[in-house]
């Protein structure tokens, strides 16, 4: 995040702790796409994503007061928003459900490609999809939180660690355990593919 959009949030913050329920709905809008990329991704599919967004928005809301301002307010929200993940997908595997990515859906974050796809390809990539969806389904909580906003979402380590609460040694193991794991349950589709 930039030092000027902080610091427009920062004006937002203290306007919806003073009761401006327009600066915390310029916040829900500034900040819920970049949130829902990464519930999508930790929790697999749009309702869940929705849900989990919607729960970070409200916690956030009811903890605004506790915010400290020094902080970054866009990470403050990533925390929330992973946490709320971590807490559905944690739920799901302690009732024994499988991770509820739906291998068959598209990412809405992914940009339609040009030209139409071959059945080949498409094959190949609903393959993927699935392998990818039962790779992240392996990994533990934390190496999928770690992994998505590292490579999904493009944060430095620094920030990672931040968002997840952890020492930034701590956070790069993370990723590095999350993509051993799932380089070798592709590994066999690479192989494959040449």
């Amino acid at each position: 995040m930039n030092s000027r959009m902080e610091f427009a949030n920062g004006e937002l913050v203290a306007q919806a702790r003073s009761g401006n329920a327009d600066a915390f709905r310029v916040l829900v809008d500034r900040h819920s796409r970049g949130l829902f990329r990464v519930a999508f991704r930790m929790t697999g599919n749009e309702p869940d994503a929705e849900d989990v967004v919607q729960e970070s928005f409200l916690r956030a809301y009811r903890q605004l007061g506790k915010f400290d301002q020094r902080a970054s307010f866009g990470t403050w929200l990533y925390r929330i928003t992973v946490n709320c993940a971590l807490d559905l997908v944690r739920s799901r595997k302690r009732r024994g459900e499988p991770w509820a990515a739906d291998p068959g859906a598209e990412d809405p974050m992914q940009t339609a490609a040009s030209g139409d796809p071959t059945p080949e390809r498409l094959a190949f990539s609903g393959e993927v999809r699935e392998r990818v969806a039962d790779a992240l389904n392996e990994l533990s909580a934390a190496e999928r939180a770690a992994f998505v906003l590292r490579h999904y979402e493009g944060l430095p380590i620094e920030d990672v660690s931040r968002v997840l609460g952890c020492n930034p040694g701590a956070a790069k193991h993370s990723v590095f355990r999350a993509v051993q794991k799932l380089r070798r349950a592709l590994e066999p589709l690479v192989s494959a593919a040449k």
